[in-house]
């Protein structure tokens, strides 16, 4: 884990966040037979710059996932989960994380602030989640984190259809921190679109469910790379 999260992200060709995810938010198994190890695997081949490890229990997640996924590549991994305290960063750092989740949602300005400032402190990047413009504004030290828009509603945990038209419509205010790394994060679907959000100015994706689900990733990351050309995305 010699580069940071952002850095990897920002020089990557295929600049896909991909996620260990065991379950979709309706209990569904999303490894479909595959263990981890193939997992990281698969995305290693891929051309993933560095992944996200969901350990929230709503979707299956354990610290002992995140702990294995650690053991297994050299990528800079994200922790996604509910993370509210200095100790969950602390225990972020400890499992072998790189980044780190801080969901506007939850979280009152002041604390956001304070723990960003930690995470920072501990070598992780806050990968700061929002859903509208307040909470964007709320974002501290923008420069230095990956800013994402959450296009799920976490207040129905996530069970509900994604509004990608929430990242577009938000990515001004995104910018407006200062972040290098804009991401549109959740519910993306088809290389086609997440080939437009890239070419619409987001720096990132996180991508989970589609890139679990897909039969082939070779051919999905194909055609992702044909759509960006005849968008003319920069590569």
């Amino acid at each position: 884990m010699n580069t940071p999260f952002g850095d990897a992200l920002a020089a990557a060709a295929r600049p896909l966040v991909m996620e260990v995810k065991l379950r979709d938010a309706d209990g569904r198994d999303l490894l479909g037979g595959r263990g981890v190890a193939e997992t990281v695997e698969r995305f290693e081949a891929a051309g993933a710059p560095c992944l996200s490890v969901v350990t929230g229990h709503w979707f299956g997640g354990t610290e002992d996932l995140l702990r294995e996924v650690a053991s297994r590549t050299s990528l800079p991994l994200l922790r996604k989960d509910f993370v509210t305290s200095r100790r969950q960063l602390e225990r972020t750092r400890e499992l072998g994380a790189s980044a780190v989740l801080l969901t506007g949602r939850l979280l009152p300005a002041g604390v956001l602030a304070r723990l960003t400032d930690r995470a920072l402190g501990l070598g992780l990047t806050p990968f700061v989640e929002v859903a509208d413009a307040a909470e964007a504004a709320m974002v501290a030290r923008g420069p230095e984190c990956v800013v994402a828009v959450n296009n799920k509603d976490i207040a129905t945990r996530e069970r509900l259809s994604a509004d990608l038209g929430r990242s577009l419509s938000l990515l001004p205010a995104v910018r407006a921190t200062g972040t290098r790394h804009p991401v549109s994060a959740s519910g993306i679907t088809g290389p086609v679109t997440a080939a437009r959000l890239l070419g619409a100015g987001f720096a990132g994706l996180l991508i989970g469910t589609e890139l679990l689900r897909t039969p082939s990733l070779t051919a999905w990351c194909a055609e992702f790379d044909a759509a960006r050309s005849t968008r003319g995305a920069p590569r």
